[in-house]
């Protein structure tokens, strides 16, 4: 059976979750949180989640699992077989992963946590974050989905990242950045209702008080 490292409380790991959940795949969760020491990095080589554990070993980062995983397991299909198109649902996923989630995250620490981020480092992230969102308006279709008429590996990055995003985008800037994209908008809340999307979202939440608990003791 696969092996999910990793805890419900990181949109990365939710991202794989979704996808085993939604190709119907019987899969193991194991508790695995991030770090540097010895037993970590013996299944992350650096350290993070998430990791999937196969026959063979383990798989990290979480664009390949979500490709190995399609290219293995049976199921429901998150790639289109087409190589163009294919293509382009890779380009939609790193395109919020580095224009939309990188720069949110330089400020989740003041956003969700309590802590401070310096100014130009928010200054830096919100002139990045419009910059990322006006790249999803213009290579995204929501017709209905992110890619066009299917759910995709795109739909995953976009429900996990661009979710924190508008978040932060909201607390700390006061912007709404998907206001000139309401098909994205109607988009995120379809997705979100979906019967296994709510049961990652439920394991979230029952995550969440140990983790900020974690996170304060650390402070």
């Amino acid at each position: 059976m696969l092996k999910l490292y990793g805890f419900s409380v990181s949109n990365y790991y939710n991202m794989v979750k979704l996808a085993l959940l939604e190709k119907g795949l019987p899969f193991e969760e194991v508790p695995f949180y991030a770090g540097q020491t010895p037993e970590a990095l013996a299944v992350s080589p650096r350290g993070k989640v998430p990791v999937l554990g196969v026959k063979q070993g383990f798989v990290n980062e979480t664009s390949v699992i979500l490709e190995y995983i399609e290219q293995t397991q049976e199921g429901r299909s998150l790639l289109p077989a087409d190589p163009f198109q294919r293509a382009q649902v890779l380009a939609l996923c790193r395109e919020i992963e580095l224009y939309i989630e990188l720069p949110a995250r330089a400020c989740f620490a003041e956003a969700f946590f309590g802590m401070q981020v310096p100014d130009a480092i928010k200054e830096k992230s919100k002139a990045e974050l419009l910059l990322g969102i006006g790249s999803l308006g213009r290579h995204g279709k929501f017709a209905p989905y992110v890619a066009g008429e299917s759910f995709t590996i795109a739909d995953l990055y976009f429900m996990y990242s661009v979710n924190l995003a508008c978040a932060v985008g909201e607390k700390l800037f006061g912007l709404d950045l998907l206001a000139e994209l309401p098909a994205a908008k109607v988009l995120l809340e379809r997705l979100h209702a979906m019967p296994n999307a709510q049961k990652v979202a439920a394991d979230r939440e029952a995550a969440m008080p140990a983790f900020m608990a974690m996170v304060a003791a650390k402070k």
